[in-house]
């Protein structure tokens, strides 16, 4: 584990009563919780996270799989998601609509992150096998601003294109919620990414209607990666101004910051 790439960061452990895990906290400010893609807390999710933090707001990193810090190579992916897919059972792969077992946990750390931070809320970031999180994670009053980074499952060859690891209850609440509160999401992806097809974005605009702000970029506006036009946030994030990928990382992180200051 690459502890030397979160140095900035106090780290804590984290128990539900159920899983325990370690969560690094940086910032000050309103909370928001960047539930990281495959394979882990990898340098490009600490960038995000960084500029969360530096734009006003307590971030906090749970480390759900992976070895925190430590750089996305094709190997480490590979080992990281096929222990996680064929081994952890707090997490939903193959079936449409049902969450994670494991969102119960973000749920409680959303709740301490609110009790301890203020602000009107808490915001949530999932990344790819984590995208849907934040939308299952709005039956939690203390969650205000979700945001679906290419939300990759359940995985569409035993799901289908049209499905999503969100509950038939949750996806309720979240439109009761995002009504009465004048709450809003927003989704993130590639416009060829095949892991997050354009069915499961459609499935989410005919649910949320206009609460759902859909950013859907075109494949040459990616950067390099392992996986082409995919990570928006992080790995295909093209870092300079004025970029597709640039212009939406600033979207969200002010989407972010208007929602959970109160």
């Amino acid at each position: 584990m690459d502890y030397a790439a979160l140095k900035d960061y106090a780290a804590f452990d984290f128990d539900d009563g159920r899983w325990t895990r370690k969560v690094w906290r940086r910032g000050g400010g309103p909370g928001v919780i960047v539930i990281h893609e495959m394979p882990g807390i990898h340098p490009d999710v600490i960038r995000f996270a960084d500029r969360v933090a530096a734009a006003g707001m307590t971030v906090f990193l749970p480390s759900l799989f992976g070895d925190p810090g430590r750089p996305v190579t094709r190997g480490y992916a590979l080992g990281t998601m096929l222990k996680t897919i064929c081994v952890a059972r707090e997490f939903n792969v193959w079936h449409d609509g049902r969450s994670s077992p494991f969102v119960d946990w973000l749920r409680a750390l959303a709740r301490k992150v609110k009790a301890e931070c203020g602000g009107r809320g808490v915001g949530a970031v999932g990344m790819c096998f984590t995208g849907g999180f934040a939308l299952a994670m709005m039956t939690e009053e203390a969650v205000v601003a979700p945001v679906l980074s290419q939300p990759s499952m359940p995985t569409t060859l035993f799901a289908g294109n049209r499905s999503i690891d969100v509950s038939p209850r949750e996806m309720a609440v979240a439109k009761e919620r995002f009504a009465r509160e004048n709450l809003s999401c927003i989704g993130l992806r590639f416009k060829g990414d095949k892991l997050v097809p354009n069915a499961r974005f459609e499935l989410l605009k005919r649910a949320l209607g206009s609460h759902f702000e859909a950013i859907e970029l075109e494949d040459k506006d990616s950067g390099p990666g392992l996986v082409e036009h995919h990570s928006v946030l992080t790995v295909n994030l093209v870092d300079r101004p004025g970029t597709p990928t640039k212009q939406a990382e600033q979207r969200v992180i002010a989407f972010l910051k208007e929602r959970t200051k109160g």
